[in-house]
């Protein structure tokens, strides 16, 4: 990133998400501060590594494995089971753990099995993770800029500063993206190191900044914290390893993809709970009306804005289920 701002690169590519230990925190304080970048794509690439060492080197003399930061928690198990003894010794990057390896600097290093051919070192173990379905979220990132044309399938990211501690602060950022329907994919605090209680949010949500919802959101989120640090909206790449390894569990899926069953579904689409026939009789006798159906976690709320309901207070339209 230094690199960017300095102009010694036009792109960076940097990790900056984990799907086992969360955010890469030494990415996200550098985009919090300094001289402003733009992320211009991401990519997610599965979680395995191999460990490499000099040729000639047994499990039993390594004492000393290197790698970058986020690669430790990910591979924490298989250290405990096959190198209790050995120390971990951080690096800039795995590449660089692989390079001190080569260099006499460590015994072992966690990288990809393509480096082992470019420093010359052999493969002690291949296949080196605690979790099969763990990616790691890459970011291209570069000098602002005109945005990418919007795709349909967008993420716009920004880096919000609070004006003040108070009750229901967090809540007003959240507020200015669920009335206007925009799905957050992820958020995030950081402490801004001006004190104790003092946070930034790093928000990822769904859509290009282009569209109405999405650019209302970013003017209403201005408009309620002390700074917006806009950091790109970008073509979304969710169809990562991880769309393709982990299997749908049971829960998520529709029931209109099992087997047909006349009570639950009626064509492609699930249908709302239907009042049973002696439910029918009462409310034909009485008139009530009955309840309206719960609502799932997955449903849309109506379309009906706020402004429609008149002089119902926000309380009354949030009970009648006609706003967000």
């Amino acid at each position: 990133l230094d690199a960017v701002r300095t102009g010694q690169a036009e792109r960076a590519v940097v990790p900056i998400e984990s799907s086992v230990e969360g955010g890469v925190n030494a990415t996200l304080d550098e985009l919090a501060a300094g001289r402003p970048l733009a992320i211009t794509g991401e990519t997610f690439v599965a979680v395995e590594f191999a460990l490499l060492a000099r040729p000639g080197t047994t499990l039993d003399d390594v004492k000393t494995v290197g790698g970058h930061p986020v690669a430790q928690p990910q591979c924490r198990r298989w250290l405990a089971g096959n190198l209790p003894e050995a120390q971990w010794r951080p690096a800039l990057s795995n590449a660089d753990a692989a390079r001190r390896v080569a260099d006499g600097e460590i015994d072992a290093a966690l990288a990809g099995r393509f480096a082992a051919g470019h420093y010359r070192l052999a493969v002690l173990a291949d296949a080196v993770h605690d979790n099969a379905t763990a990616v790691t979220r890459f970011v291209e990132v570069g000098l602002p800029g005109p945005l990418p044309a919007a795709t349909g399938a967008d993420r716009t990211s920004v880096i919000a500063f609070l004006t003040d501690d108070h009750p229901g602060a967090l809540m007003d950022i959240l507020s200015q993206f669920a009335v206007r329907g925009v799905n957050l994919t992820r958020i995030e605090s950081r402490p801004t190191g001006e004190g104790i209680g003092r946070y930034c949010f790093f928000i990822d949500c769904e859509g290009h900044a282009s569209t109405p919802r999405v650019g209302e959101a970013l003017m209403g989120l201005k408009r309620t914290c002390s700074s917006v640090r806009f950091l790109g909206s970008y073509a979304r790449n969710d169809a990562g390893p991880a769309a393709r390894t982990v299997p749908a569990r049971r829960s998520d899926r529709c029931p209109a993809r099992e087997p047909p069953s006349p009570r639950r579904c009626r064509g492609r689409a699930c249908s709302p709970p239907q009042e049973s026939p002696p439910r029918r009789a009462t409310r034909a006798r009485t008139g009530a009306r009955p309840p309206s159906p719960v609502r799932g976690p997955g449903s849309r709320p109506s379309a009906m804005p706020i402004a429609a309901a008149g002089a119902r207070s926000w309380r009354q339209v949030n009970r009648s289920g006609q706003a967000w």
